[in-house]
């Protein structure tokens, strides 16, 4: 057991990233004054990891997973080990900033009911562009779909300073995700079975059944490289994106809005098959088909899930639900920027 002196752990779960951590990680063990412990989780790598961390980084505490088992799982086992207030999950793939960590903690500390947050999230690429998975805070629409301030699908907006402020929404991005440890325990933490995609969003969901808010805090930055444990535009996280977003409504939707989104959502993915397969992507056509298939076949476990969840629901807080369908906004009305689509979000 890890007992942190701060009352924050960040932890970084890392697979053979020395080379993410020789650029990233100077900057936040020199961060780690403003009031955090850095772990980092070493998901049996197959390189000199850990050696490379004691000897460059011998203020990090460490941890070592014997199987990999993904992204979710990792931080799964880890977090048991590991006693503080607050975590922070951080992927390795991330650069923080100066100063990144106390309006994170702040916002923590003056709102109780404030379960989780992440700060605003920029590429590392292009770094003036918000990134693809977080941006300026995640939403979800009425029929389960899932998009960002600052990324609708595949439009990102430039940070001209839109989304300086500190909002609830739906979901934070779990690559820099600060969280309540005792919340996140309670509610059941990450679900290792949803391996490396919308893991987060499960858990917030639980966390927002539960009454709890999840926020968005623009004082904070930090850039992600992304695509470091599935690649984007990739068949794997295209099977994710299908399978996994399936798998968020049967466990935590409303049951009187499940009967008839469940059966909705097959169509719509099917007719999203369909497209692909009429431009010629036969391949991504069977991907889609092999994640509902999997879905199904484990209806059982979905379900079971949902009956467990179903004990920690009490008024559920739906702040950040997109009250329209945001396919229909993008594909048909144009509104490619979140200041299009006539919706604000409510401050903290």
């Amino acid at each position: 057991m890890i007992l942190c002196q701060q009352d924050t752990a960040v932890v970084i779960l890392s697979y053979n990233g020395a080379k993410w951590h020789e650029l990233f990680l100077p900057l936040i063990v020199a961060e780690a004054h403003t009031g955090y412990d850095v772990v980092l989780v070493d998901n049996a790598s197959t390189d000199e990891l850990l050696p490379y961390i004691t000897t460059n980084f011998p203020s990090v505490k460490t941890l070592h997973i014997a199987e990999n088992h993904g992204f979710a799982n990792g931080y799964y086992e880890a977090l048991k080990q590991i006693k503080a207030k607050y975590f922070v999950l951080l992927s390795a793939d991330f650069e923080v900033t100066q100063g990144w960590f106390p309006p994170l903690h702040s916002a923590m500390e003056r709102n109780p009911m404030l379960a989780a947050c992440q700060p605003k999230i920029r590429y590392w690429r292009e770094r003036e562009m918000f990134e693809y998975a977080g941006a300026g805070g995640g939403y979800i629409d009425k029929y389960g779909y899932l998009f960002c301030r600052g990324r609708i699908f595949f439009d990102i907006e430039k940070d001209n300073g839109q989304y300086n402020d500190d909002v609830e929404v739906f979901w934070a991005s779990g690559g820099c995700f600060m969280v309540r440890s005792e919340l996140y325990h309670k509610a059941g933490g990450l679900d290792s079975d949803l391996y490396a995609h919308m893991e987060e969003v499960d858990l917030c969901w639980r966390l927002k059944n539960a009454g709890y808010k999840i926020g968005y805090v623009g004082s904070s930055l930090v850039y992600h490289v992304g695509g470091s444990v599935i690649s984007y535009g990739s068949s794997q996280k295209l099977y994710y994106n299908f399978r996994n977003n399936l798998i968020l409504l049967i466990k935590n939707e409303k049951g009187s809005k499940l009967i008839w989104l469940f059966p909705l959502r097959l169509v719509l993915d099917g007719i999203a098959g369909l497209r692909l397969l009429l431009t010629g992507n036969l391949k991504q056509t069977i991907v889609i088909i092999k994640a509902h298939l999997h879905c199904y076949k484990e209806m059982g476990k979905w379900l079971a899930r949902r009956k467990e969840y179903k004990k920690m629901i009490t008024t559920r807080n739906e702040e950040g639900i997109y009250p329209r369908s945001i396919v229909w906004d993008y594909f048909l009305l144009r509104r490619k920027l979140f200041s299009k689509l006539g919706w604000t979000s409510k401050k903290l």
